[in-house]
């Protein structure tokens, strides 16, 4: 995600560049940019991680690997902030009553949003890519993150699967949020100052990056386990004359071997 604004500086594209024809650069400490609304947004999100973390105590087994318990808190995690910050992005997309967007409305999300929009200025109107995209994220990507962490919960064998799914589509909605700018000059991003820079454009961004590979990483060695675990059996099966085959159930045997000596 914001690893492109990154490569953007080594291909001679920086950030404070692009800026300089449209806007004047931000100055000041961090201290500068921490008013009641960015501190309130940043304890809101330490408090979804927090009742994630909760969650995991109570829904899962303790017998259940640290890899598995890091991911079920991953994705609860994804799922609360997709429904309840990026869910009240689109609210003041579409139920406001003339203009859409977070710079014309007045609740907790739309000044929620505008402290974000100082870094990245099209989370302040209704950007038409941005909305597509957080469609997609809300809709979508949100409930699965749930029913991912639900299946974690129940040891559902499916988990593994759309669980690389979701990584998958977290990974390109981030290069298609960034792509445009990085393209275009990161005209509508200020990386002006620490805050922005760091703390909202590549640190909360890039939890959508890594975090979906590690996702990634887990779910291949799970699915490599499963195959070679099949593999073996069938293996063995062919040594003994055993028949196997996988059903929804588990896994069906029957002695055919045995069958015929006797």
């Amino acid at each position: 995600m914001s690893i492109l604004l990154l490569i953007s500086g080594f291909l001679g594209m920086p950030i404070a560049a692009a800026e300089a024809t449209t806007k004047p650069a931000a100055t000041g400490s961090i201290m500068d940019h921490l008013d009641t609304t960015t501190i309130t947004s940043l304890l809101a999100v330490l408090l979804i991680l927090g009742t994630s973390y909760a969650v995991s105590l109570h829904a899962l087994a303790p017998s259940t690997a640290p890899r598995f318990r890091i991911l079920f808190i991953w994705h609860a995690f994804d799922f609360l902030i997709h429904a309840i910050f990026e869910g009240s992005f689109l609210y003041n997309c579409f139920f406001t009553d003339r203009v859409f967007g977070a710079a014309y409305g007045d609740n907790w999300a739309t000044r929620l949003w505008m402290v974000y929009a100082q870094a990245d200025r099209r989370w302040a109107q209704a950007d038409v890519t941005v909305v597509s995209l957080e469609l997609l994220t809300v809709l979508g990507a949100g409930p699965l993150a749930a029913w991912i962490c639900y299946g974690i919960a129940k040891r559902d064998w499916r988990v593994s699967f759309w669980m690389v799914v979701l990584a998958t589509g977290e990974l390109y909605g981030g290069f298609m949020t960034f792509a445009p700018e990085w393209l275009t000059g990161n005209l509508n991003l200020d990386g002006s100052n620490f805050m922005f820079m760091w703390v909202y454009l590549v640190f909360f961004n890039m939890l959508w990056v890594f975090i979906p590979l590690y996702a990634l990483w887990v779910s291949f060695q799970d699915m490599g386990n499963a195959f070679r675990f099949r593999d073996g059996i069938m293996a063995l099966g062919q040594e003994g004359h055993t028949t196997f085959s996988i059903t929804k159930g588990g896994l069906d045997t029957s002695q055919e071997g045995e069958k015929k000596t006797k």
